[in-house]
């Protein structure tokens, strides 16, 4: 397979295409959300200006177009992600909601007292919460895998996470890879420990999903969430993958319309997954768009972006690090990481360092992260993060880099 045009790629993505602060736009808030690409905005377009009507049960041709194109994308879903049935792709409103669906079902259906959550260090609030929640209410107790070395550059504890994967763990979810960190951890290797103790898993792939190939079968979980917004997708769309046993035997999450098999005055029977779980009007127009978007990454390689992103990542962090008063977070400059850096100045907030990049024209993240107990552990009120993805390039880094440079000296004089 031939290496694609990653400048040409660009042409692809109208936002890119515009100044701050009259500057040339540099994005690199991908971690955050996904700029999206023409085809995906004209997916979005033509569902609502020649296809758009409720879905299931109408019987017009309208209805009909619907119906197929939103089926069609959760078939389409499953293959992205290698499952095996269709009705094991549950639509939802992104990570977010997939995992507190998980939590409050399956959690709420078979945790309690005397059982055991198993969670690592750095996960994102949306996969700690939701478990923290579900722990107290059913009596459940909480453990983290933790991370390893002052910056956390070696990742999980393996050793401790052999020591914590007890019998009485149920549970054990983790992210695929950190949206602070850039670590990617095998999945594959943390689903077969969890296994052999009989616990769940449930993969967050929220960071992972629009960068890496992403099997669920070959990664072997349970459970698996991830946003479209991530992944060059719409908003507000997502879908959770679970294994068709687990969901037909899961309460459900949301009750009303579509998901209703027969309702009496008093006694209501429900439909099999994935219907169960989809209670009311789906948002079939993202849906639609966010299968467009898996044919753009496919069509694209994503074994070429995962490429791409990782060297771009690489070369940011070893640039990066000759800057004085840096502090990489992650892996060392040299060793591998997915395609983000986070760090932070010794002398300037990272809100600053946002701010006087955004003059340059230049999009960071700065703050937590959606990562405080992770933060408090690195004694870092918050960290400054730049991510990429398929549209940046080299010379986007280098800019970057010329900004922290002005942004040193003006905070630190150096």
């Amino acid at each position: 397979m031939s290496t694609p045009d990653w400048a040409a790629l660009r042409a692809d993505f109208p936002t890119l295409h515009q100044d701050v602060n009259g500057k040339p736009l540099v994005y690199f808030d991908s971690a955050a959300t996904a700029q999206k690409p023409r085809a995906v905005l004209d997916a979005l377009q033509d569902f609502y200006l020649n296809h758009n009507a409720n879905v299931h049960r109408g019987l017009h041709a309208l209805s009909t177009r619907a119906t197929n194109s939103y089926e069609a994308a959760r078939l389409r879903t499953a293959k992205f992600i290698g499952a095996a049935d269709p009705a094991e792709i549950v639509f939802t409103r992104g990570t977010t909601e997939s995992i507190n669906l998980v939590a409050s079902s399956w959690g709420g259906a078979n945790l309690k007292k005397g059982d055991v959550v198993l969670i690592t260090e750095m996960e994102h609030h949306s996969n700690l919460v939701p478990w923290q929640q579900i722990a107290l209410r059913t009596g459940a107790t909480l453990r983290y895998v933790p991370v390893v070395g002052g910056d956390a550059e070696s990742g999980l504890d393996l050793d401790a996470l052999d020591r914590l994967l007890t019998p009485e763990v149920k549970v054990f979810a983790f992210a695929h890879g950190s949206n602070t960190l850039g670590i990617v951890n095998d999945a594959a290797a943390l689903c077969a420990r969890a296994r052999k103790v009989g616990a769940i898993t449930v993969v967050d792939a929220a960071q992972t999903i629009g960068h890496q190939p992403v099997d669920v079968r070959a990664i072997g979980c349970d459970f698996l969430a991830f946003s479209g917004h991530k992944m060059a997708g719409p908003t507000g769309i997502g879908a959770l993958y679970g294994r068709k046993a687990l969901l037909d035997a899961m309460p459900p999450y949301q009750l009303g319309g579509g998901m209703i098999s027969v309702v009496d005055f008093f006694e209501t029977k429900f439909k099999p997954s994935p219907e169960r779980f989809e209670a009311g009007t789906p948002n079939v127009a993202d849906a639609v768009a966010l299968a467009v978007a898996m044919d753009y990454l496919d069509a694209v390689g994503r074994e070429a972006i995962a490429a791409h992103d990782r060297e771009l990542a690489a070369y940011a962090a070893t640039a990066l690090a000759e800057l004085p008063g840096i502090r990489i977070l992650g892996p060392r400059p040299g060793q591998p990481r997915a395609g983000l850096v986070s760090f932070a100045l010794k002398d300037a907030h990272a809100h600053d360092v946002v701010t006087f990049a955004d003059q340059d024209g230049i999009a960071l993240r700065g703050g937590h992260h959606c990562n405080q107990p992770l933060m408090k552990k690195l004694g870092l009120p918050s960290s400054t993060r730049a991510s990429f993805y398929l549209y940046n390039t080299r010379d986007e880094v280098d800019r970057l880099v010329v900004s922290l440079r002005r942004i040193v000296k003006f905070f630190s004089g150096v």
